[in-house]
């Protein structure tokens, strides 16, 4: 609203608001992988835009390198730039001093935001409380957040994969059978009511979930494993003997997988 008055009160120098609105909601001001900004600089290149108005510099970008880009695509192509709140005037030096003090601490404020966001992420985590991401099997979340409470009925089927693995001594033996079952991963409905997961166990998706320590009461934030809040599924002892099968199957390759081709650096070569 602001950029289209400040376009209404330049309609005597010929000024008019294009039709398209380049609007990227949600998206971060970090990088330029937008899709709003993208079709902005490709009209910009077309010559359907010769001047860009925002409200303040940091919702243009919030990144110095990257709006130096764009500034270059700005003066190749004679469009002007105008900040509505924040009057300068990139025409001369010092025009353009004051727009890259602008921009550095709006990157600044973006970089500082990231990192109370992981020092809240990790605190949170060193307390045992679940601090967001994709739901687990077995598992709800707290309608209030911050807490995972057991889910019996999706419990019971954890517990009985553990079993499993136990008793087949392979993930894709496990696999197969859990697909005859119709046995599938974690599904859920977003706040939006969108259903998300509910996806066929692949040997990633049941390798994740045979090594995750939420199952034994713990929480882990990138090397850090700490006690949780929420009560475990899957007694220690249970753990461990699937923990060790799976590092003595890394290095043979389990029950099923055998070197029929006669390779050579079968369990050596890693990608």
């Amino acid at each position: 609203e602001c950029a289209e008055a400040y376009i209404k009160s330049q309609t005597q120098e010929g000024w008019h608001c294009v039709p398209d609105r380049y609007d990227d909601g949600g998206f971060t001001g970090g990088n330029m992988d937008r899709p709003a900004l993208r079709q902005l600089l490709a009209d910009i290149e077309a010559g359907k835009v010769n001047c860009v108005v925002v409200y303040k510099v940091d919702r243009l970008s919030r990144s110095l390198m990257d709006f130096a880009r764009m500034l270059e695509v700005f003066e190749r192509n004679q469009v002007a730039f105008v900040s509505v709140t924040q009057q300068f005037n990139t025409t001369n030096s010092m025009g353009r001093l004051m727009l890259n003090v602008l921009l550095s601490f709006a990157q600044f404020e973006r970089e500082l935001i990231s990192e109370r966001t992981r020092d809240k992420i990790a605190a949170a985590r060193r307390k045992g409380k679940w601090s967001g991401g994709m739901p687990l099997l077995g598992y709800d979340i707290e309608p209030q957040g911050g807490k995972l409470r057991i889910n019996e009925v999706e419990a019971n089927r954890v517990r009985a994969i553990y079993d499993l693995y136990l008793e087949r001594e392979s993930i894709m033996a496990a696999i197969a059978e859990l697909d005859s079952r119709g046995w599938n991963n974690k599904s859920w409905k977003t706040k939006k009511g969108t259903l998300r997961g509910g996806s066929p166990f692949t040997k990633a998706t049941l390798f994740r979930l045979l090594t995750n320590v939420t199952y034994i009461g713990k929480l882990g934030y990138k090397d850090e494993v700490n006690e949780g809040e929420h009560d475990a599924i899957i007694s220690l002892e249970v753990w461990q003997k699937v923990q060790s099968l799976l590092r003595r199957n890394g290095r043979t390759g389990g029950v099923e997988a055998r070197n029929k081709f006669g390779a050579m650096l079968k369990g050596i070569l890693r990608c």
